[in-house]
């Protein structure tokens, strides 16, 4: 069974557009490296863990921001080292400045 992964795509609605925001993973691996490193935050869900909850975990977790919804699931989306990854769009604004 190929690993899973769940996150939530937060999106703001702008004059000039809309603002999607990302996160960048940390340690020493990842130090200095920004190309195709961004991405929603998300993560594996824990055994028998529903998959939207696993992503408004991981959301909360790395962020420390909880969007209430509502959630609207877009495609799964297979990464090349073949790892599925299920998202949700969610509307709403946090910003961590």
């Amino acid at each position: 069974m190929p690993k899973l992964s769940a996150g939530l795509l937060l999106y703001r609605r702008r004059e000039d557009g809309p603002e999607v925001f990302l996160v960048h993973p940390g340690g020493p691996f990842w130090s200095n490296k920004d190309a195709g490193a961004w991405s929603i935050p998300k993560g594996e869900p824990a055994a028998g863990e529903d998959l939207l909850i696993a992503a408004r975990r991981k959301m909360a977790e790395e962020t420390g921001f909880a969007p209430p919804g509502p959630f609207v699931p877009l495609e799964p989306r297979r990464q090349k080292a073949g790892k599925l990854v299920h998202a949700w769009a969610v509307e709403g604004d946090c910003d961590p400045a």
